[in-house]
């Protein structure tokens, strides 16, 4: 279960973000409230920390400060597009915002397109989720139903892309742990730009919380040999 987050003033750049035993606490109690059983401190397994800008518009506190983008284009000179806030939801609409400002000069940009496509891998209905579980489960019999629900999840119809033409386990390379297999890693480095362990069992998933510091630390150094070794190659 994730709990969280809240918002706190981060002062200084070129400091970590870390969450504070404050913070924590504050988060333990809130959970608390709603289950018979206290969350405690000892029953934390991970947390982590991030920073975003947030346009200053004056607000009294930091919870009141507006989420919304606001983008300024100077002039004054070579033209100067800079974007305050916004999010990753948000990545999109803020995209084409971004091309209404300059559009001005590149008269030649393509129109706008995002709004009505999906993301790779989720061009299915939301409500299909399960059939396309089933149906993913139904090709690949070998695939447990855990690992399953979890590719079609995290890459949507792509997931049969990856697996391709696999007949068995063994056809998805070697097994890192958690049912993270070879095949998928070498899909993320080459369609989502993963480069480190780091990338992959947390920043485009959560399997860290699954995998041993030794299991990731073999799958860092996996990734290492074979960039290098594409590198060599003249590919990645």
């Amino acid at each position: 279960t994730l709990v969280g987050a809240p918002d706190a003033e981060h002062h200084g750049p070129g400091c970590t973000p870390v969450i504070s035993d404050v913070e924590r606490d504050y988060l333990c109690e809130f959970a608390s409230a709603y289950f018979k059983k206290p969350v405690t401190p000892e029953d934390v397994v991970w947390t982590y920390s991030g920073v975003r800008p947030l346009y200053d518009d004056g607000a009294s506190s930091v919870t009141a400060a507006t989420r919304d983008y606001v983008l300024d284009l100077d002039t004054n000179g070579a033209p100067l597009l800079s974007i305050f806030g916004g999010k990753i939801t948000t990545y999109r609409r803020l995209a084409e915002s971004a091309l209404d400002h300059v559009h001005q000069f590149f008269p030649d940009l393509p129109a706008k397109w995002t709004a009505g496509v999906p993301l790779p891998g989720g061009d299915f209905e939301v409500t299909d989720f399960d059939k396309k579980v089933s149906e993913f489960a139904n090709t690949y019999p070998f695939v447990n139903a855990v690992h399953a629900r979890r590719l079609v999840r995290a890459y949507g119809t792509d997931a049969p892309k990856m697996i391709g033409d696999a007949a068995s386990l063994n056809d998805l390379g070697r097994h890192f742990g958690a049912n993270l297999y070879e095949i998928e890693v070498k899909w993320l480095i080459t369609h989502e730009f993963a480069r480190t362990a780091e990338d992959i069992v947390w920043r485009r998933s959560k399997l860290g919380l699954r995998l041993s510091s030794d299991e990731i630390a073999a799958l860092d150094a996996w990734i290492l040999a074979h960039l290098t070794e594409s590198t060599h190659n003249g590919a990645v």
